[in-house]
């Protein structure tokens, strides 16, 4: 890079201006002496006295004023500017030695030569102190302020920022994790991926701290006219770091169990029972033929029983099939009961062959009209009591059974209690 181009350093700005705080002492030193040179021994001039204000013209009195204002305000300006060099100076009087800030000057004393060389001079070493400052912020973060002493602005700003180095964090590590996944070198990597994640956590950090100190002074600026604007800054600041916080939580879980979420779910594997399932509906087609099987299925919510549903006119025949084909032998019933749909009632079977160690569930379906489902008493005599508590309760009748009736309500008793659309016919007790 040619040297036209190059930036100064600190040191470079801190000597120059201290360069130009000696050239502009040198000329007032040179300006002196000549005035004295050229000057004629004279008396010394007194200063006037000072007229009493009661002994003053109205003119006189307005001139006096303005002169004591604008000797306050330069002796103000002349501080401030002596201020603003003082703190200047302190960081660059430890980068060089040699210079000697000169005693400060009251700008009333100074030529119009000397106060601009003085202006020249506290802007190049504020620009040195700032660009220091910057450098010493970048190399070192500045401490963290109570949360008790924050505003609300740069309470929302401190929590967006740690959402954001958060979330910037466990991006860093899922990209070092599929490096290495890959089979790359990630000895380097992962400084640099914390170091990308810091950047941009402190990015996000100055963009919050930058927007909540502008909602600050458009606060201060408008006064109570700019509460509404401020509440809605609040509670958009507010939402976003909820977000970003919600974010930063789910990254750092998927983070932790390793692997994202899968886009789309992965298939179920085969039931264990599905080759008994298919074996009860392969044996049932051959000796009945596919139609009489209105539907088969694994039940997940009942311990994955393979479920046939059986037209209600083959019924019995394909109950006598279950029972006596040697390859099925269900031959004992554990269960029997209805079930009210609303559009149609179900009779529910559950059987086990001890010989094969296997089970089935078959539902049998009728109407709500005339509900009429064989009686498979003749078959599995367990089922007695099962289809006279059915037809009590659900008014299922069973054609072939031996003795139904009532076996819980009296026989006089109006109405099925199970139906969904029962109404009481008598009056209760």
């Amino acid at each position: 890079m040619s040297d036209e181009k190059r930036k100064p350093t600190p040191e470079e700005k801190a000597a120059a201006a201290a360069e130009a705080r000696a050239k502009a002492e040198g000329l007032r030193k040179l300006r002196e002496q000549e005035a004295q040179a050229t000057q004629e021994p004279q008396e010394e001039v007194s200063a006037p006295e000072v007229k009493p204000v009661s002994e003053m013209t109205p003119e006189e009195k307005a001139a006096a004023k303005k002169a004591a204002a604008a000797e306050a305000i330069a002796k103000a300006k002349a501080a401030k500017e002596a201020k603003e060099a003082a703190e200047v100076e302190a960081p660059v009087a430890e980068q060089q030695s040699e210079a000697v800030a000169p005693p400060a000057k009251p700008v009333s004393e100074m030529t119009p030569e000397e106060k601009a060389a003085a202006k020249k001079a506290a802007a190049a070493e504020a620009i040195a102190k700032a660009k220091a400052a910057k450098e010493q912020a970048e190399a070192s973060p500045p401490p963290a302020k109570p949360v008790s002493e924050m505003t609300p602005e740069e309470k929302a700003a401190a929590k967006k920022a740690a959402a954001a180095e958060a979330l910037a964090k466990a991006k860093a590590a899922k990209e070092v994790k599929e490096a290495a996944e890959n089979g790359a070198d990630t000895t380097d990597l992962a400084p640099d991926a914390d170091a990308k994640a810091k950047a941009a956590a402190a990015a996000k950090a100055k963009a919050a701290a930058a927007a909540a100190a502008k909602a600050k002074a458009a606060r201060e600026a408008g006064g109570d006219e700019s509460g509404d604007d401020d509440a809605k800054a609040k509670a958009a600041a507010a939402a976003k770091a909820k977000a970003a916080a919600a974010a930063a939580a789910k990254a750092k879980t998927s983070q932790a169990t390793g692997d994202e979420a899968p886009a789309e779910e992965a298939p179920k594997a085969p039931s264990k029972n599905q080759p008994y399932l298919d074996k009860y509906v392969s044996r049932i087609s051959e000796a009945f033929g596919q139609e009489v099987i209105e539907a088969s299925y694994i039940n997940e919510l009942a311990k994955e029983v393979p479920t046939l549903t059986i037209q209600n006119e083959r019924w019995h025949q394909i109950a006598q099939f279950l029972k006596d084909d040697e390859q099925l032998s269900f031959e004992y019933l554990s269960d029997l009961h209805g079930v009210d749909y609303e559009d149609r009632l179900e009779v529910y079977y559950h059987f086990y062959s001890y010989k094969n160690r296997q089970s089935l569930a078959v539902k049998v379906k009728t109407s709500r009209e005339d509900s009429k489902v064989a009686s498979v008493m003749d078959l599995w005599h367990g089922a007695n009591w099962n289809e006279r508590e059915t037809f009590d309760l659900l008014g299922i009748h069973f054609p072939g059974h031996k003795d139904l009736r009532r076996i819980l309500l009296p026989d006089d008793w109006v109405g099925y209690p199970l139906r969904k659309d029962y109404v009481q016919y008598d009056e209760e007790v």
